[in-house]
């Protein structure tokens, strides 16, 4: 049997994070996981994850199984973050999942069963992984403009364009905030614009929230989501905890359903349950209580919303500085979009061959589309990137 398998693509961010430990250089700089890290180049355990941690060793009395969607009350703390007040609790199904990546699965999932002929538009370009799931899983996919290679904005207008082409029925997958791998992101009258498209078509959206509180703020980065999830029949919603608790390896995820439709609430529970128990019956739980415990708790909330306010504005300070260094170097502002991009990432806007010249000759590590990790830099490594994107003619 085993001699039938096929050898399978591999990741290419796994790929580059396996070239960055060969290479022997110690100058070299990693800008191509998708992982946080300080200025010393260390992913951090936040502080209100420590606390929670160590009050849970001396509280927890069991590890039995919580439930088939895990702990309801990490539901409600999450749902709660996410959407606020903005659609009533009755309306929505949820359900913990193993990370961001699980809920996104799972989701997948649930549009696979509720309607095979759906097709999922997805944003050019988007998280490989979207695509890589949707196509393993056999679900018709059609790309829709989102980033302008000109502008390195998004390019609102082709967006439009061909989201009306949708049907219903359809699922479109939008970024909450934080465009990953792009940093370009729609204002909220952009959203809304998206919205009157979907509710025109009536195609369902789709949203993936990763990064919330790494972009403007934890409420305006939930702003556009609660703003869609209160504004059409519809939605799914895959919900990360990996980067703003900074629980990566605890994956720690959710996946909600929202039907303006109360009676439809039970039936979204039910098939959130099912489709876990097909998939790893019981979700982790370690990440989800850490997570719960800093939500209802005023001190620890208030602790990991100030450790969290502290990574956005020190990415948004790197950005700041490399756009400077740029403008510098260059005498021209257009690397100002840098400044402008919120989250992580930034497509920087390189060809392949530019990647691979900062790889080889300046150790410069990058995705191979130019997106690169804001979050890799420090004030040390700023100008030595921008000298060498400089060099290599960006």
């Amino acid at each position: 049997m085993f001699n039938q398998l096929k050898p399978q693509p591999a990741d290419k961010i796994l790929a580059l994070m396996a070239a960055f430990r060969k290479d022997p250089r110690t100058d070299k700089i990693d800008l191509g996981v998708g992982v946080y890290k300080d200025a010393t180049g260390n992913t951090p355990v936040m502080r209100a994850i420590k606390a929670a941690e160590h009050r849970l060793w001396e509280e927890q009395t069991t590890k039995a199984y919580v439930g088939l969607v895990g702990d309801p009350a990490y539901g409600d703390a999450m749902i709660n973050l996410i959407l606020g007040n903005a659609v009533s609790r009755e309306n929505i199904g949820a359900a913990a999942t193993p990370g961001g990546t699980g809920a996104v699965r799972q989701a997948f999932e649930l549009i696979q069963m509720a309607s095979p002929d759906a097709r999922v538009f997805v944003s050019n370009p988007t998280w490989p992984n979207h695509i890589s799931i949707l196509g393993y899983l056999g679900i018709e996919t059609v790309a829709y403009r989102y980033f302008d290679d000109e502008t390195r904005g998004v390019d609102f207008d082709g967006m439009i364009e061909d989201l009306k082409t949708a049907r219903k029925g359809d699922v479109v997958l939008l970024h909450g905030c934080c465009h990953n791998p792009t940093g370009a992101n729609l204002n909220l009258v952009e959203w809304q614009a998206v919205i009157d498209v979907l509710n025109a078509t009536g195609a369902i959206p789709m949203i993936d929230i990763a990064y919330q509180g790494f972009g403007e703020g934890l409420e305006q980065d939930a702003a556009a989501t609660r703003l869609v999830a209160s504004s059409v029949p519809e939605c799914l919603i895959a919900a990360s905890c990996s980067k703003n608790f900074g629980i990566y390896r605890e994956r720690t995820g959710l996946l909600m359903a929202v039907s303006q439709d109360a009676g439809q609430r039970q039936l979204n529970q039910g098939t959130l349950a099912y489709l876990n128990r097909q998939n790893y019956s019981f979700p982790p739980d370690h990440g989800a209580r850490l997570v719960t415990m800093i939500l209802n708790d005023d001190a620890l909330r208030a602790d990991w919303a100030s450790e969290l306010e502290d990574v956005r504005q020190s990415m948004l300070s790197l950005r700041q500085s490399l756009a400077g260094e740029l403008q510098r170097l260059t005498g021209s502002d257009r690397f100002a979009f840098l400044g402008q991009h919120r989250g992580m990432f930034s497509r920087l806007g390189a060809s392949p061959e530019m990647v691979e010249k900062l790889r080889a000759d300046h150790g410069i590590y990058m995705i191979g589309d130019s997106r690169m990790n804001i979050a890799g830099l420090n004030a040390d490594t700023v100008p030595i990137l921008a000298q060498a994107i400089v060099d290599v003619g960006v």
